[in-house]
This record gives structure tokens, C-alpha cells and sequence, in this order.
């Protein structure tokens, strides 16, 4: 995985992330599908945290999810949908800007999540990038879709056209 690849690939997956964050409704935040899964809210904010992590993941070697000091990083309050669109924003700009600075060969570097004592994983930074934060905002993201759609949100195009979009034209 070269920067060359990654940077058009989160510039493109950021942009759609922030037009299915745009479409929430701020007064659904406590709504859930089911009991065992997150509220509206927390789910938006879960995905406008994820970018923070690709900083992180330019930044530094590792990362220890069970420190204190990260506590903050791991849960973040719903407040409002300007509040969420503003964090993801800044989140965003900062972690496209770590990206933008790694040398080429910082991708093959292994990179290492941590829960306190224990290993999660130590992948080389390049697959952090892509498993830790691209394919697991995606995944998110894709909840979120599916939240929308069950409290009747028309959902933006993200890779095609959806039954909404298709609509409209």
C-alpha cells in the first residue's frame, strides 16, 4: 500500500462519511435498533472519532486503548450534528495531514494496538490503515446507513446511486 493510493481513497471515503453524518437526525440520537446496539448518537460519534486514530496511526508506533490517558479517544458524547460534523472535520484535516507527511517507507513499519497489557495486533502501518480505521469506518458507516434508513433518512449516494437518489432524479 503506497500513500500515492491511500490519500485519494480516505479523501474519498471522508467525503461520503460526512454526507451520511449530515443526514442525522439530531433528535434520534438515543434511538437503537435493538438493545445490544448503539444509539444513533454514539454510533455518529464512534465514526467521526475514527479519523482521530488515523493520526494516531501516522503519528505514533502504537497505541494503548486501555490507558488513561486515552480514555477520551475511546468514547466521545453525542452533543449536536453541527458539534459532530465540526469534530469529524478537524479530525479529518489533522489525520490527512499526518498521512500526507509519512515517508513512503513508514507504511511497511509495524504499528501496534494495545488494550492495557495485551496485543491486539502489530500489522505493518499500511494494513493498520486500511483494517484498523478505512475498513472499520466503513463498516460503521454502513450501520449508520441502515439506522437512517429504519427512521426514514433519504441516504446519499456514497458508490452508486440509492433508492433515494435514484428517486430525485
Amino acid at each position: 500500500m503506497s500513500l500515492k493510493t491511500v490519500l485519494p481513497e480516505f479523501d474519498r471515503e471522508m467525503a461520503g462519511t460526512r454526507q451520511l453524518l449530515q443526514a442525522i437526525p439530531g433528535g434520534d440520537a438515543t434511538w437503537r435498533p435493538h438493545p445490544k446496539s448503539y444509539a444513533l448518537g454514539e454510533l455518529a460519534t464512534h465514526i467521526a472519532t475514527i479519523p482521530l486514530w488515523a493520526k494516531l496511526v501516522a503519528r505514533q508506533s502504537e497505541l494503548d486503548l486501555g490507558s488513561p490517558a486515552n480514555a477520551s479517544i475511546a468514547r466521545v458524547p453525542f452533543t449536536t450534528v453541527p458539534e459532530l460534523l465540526e469534530r469529524f472535520d478537524r479530525n479529518v484535516g489533522e489525520a490527512r495531514a499526518a498521512l500526507a507527511e509519512l515517508p513512503e517507507g513508514a507504511m511497511g513499519e509495524i504499528w501496534t494496538l494495545r488494550n492495557r497489557e495485551r496485543t491486539v495486533f502489530a500489522i505493518p502501518r499500511g494494513a493498520a490503515l486500511r483494517s484498523f480505521i478505512m475498513s472499520h469506518l466503513i463498516h460503521h458507516r454502513g450501520q449508520l446507513s441502515v439506522y437512517l434508513r429504519l427512521r426514514d433518512v433519504p441516504l446519499p449516494s456514497l458508490y452508486g446511486p440509492t433508492a433515494d437518489t435514484r428517486l430525485a432524479q
